[in-house]
């Protein structure tokens, strides 16, 4: 893990460590910022994510408020 300070400072490693198949994390004040992975990984994680997501007609259809039953209020009567 590195500082945001050390990877600037050291880049070409970060850039080594990711290209030799470890991605390398940088925090920014103290927190977990970001990921630096080989462009491949990245490719790989974009293709997986993209196979497993599913159309918006199926995620629509999976919505269970089909089998909801509807509740049976009727609007009241107002006098104009």
């Amino acid at each position: 893990m590195w500082t945001i300070q050390d990877a600037k400072n050291k880049f070409s490693a970060v850039v080594e460590a990711a290209l030799a198949g470890t991605p390398q994390q940088v925090t920014r004040r103290g927190r977990p910022a970001v990921v630096v992975l080989s462009s491949e990984d990245y490719d790989r994680l974009l293709a997986g994510a993209i196979k497993a997501r599913e159309s918006f007609a199926a995620h629509l259809m999976a919505f269970p408020g089909a089998d909801l039953d509807r509740l049976q209020a009727r609007p009241r009567d107002v006098a104009l």
